[in-house]
């Protein structure tokens, strides 16, 4: 009987590709920097959001504009 398991395996975000959970998956969770740059540019572009209440139009006054 081992007493190793296999590493968790999760999904690429972007590709779907299977990723060993291991400290050698250096892009974990994504299985390579081009699908780790590829969701970042979609949160840049506002494709990708976090779900919740918009801010009341009022909320970010405080802020002086420069």
């Amino acid at each position: 009987m081992s007493s190793r398991q296999s590493p968790m395996t999760v999904q690429c975000p972007t590709c779907d590709k299977p990723v060993a959970w291991t400290p050698e998956a250096k892009f974990k969770p994504f299985c390579s920097e081009r699908c780790k740059l590829i969701d970042l540019g979609e949160w840049a572009a506002e494709e990708k959001r976090i779900a919740g209440e918009p801010l009341p139009p009022t909320a970010n006054e405080h802020e002086e504009n420069y």
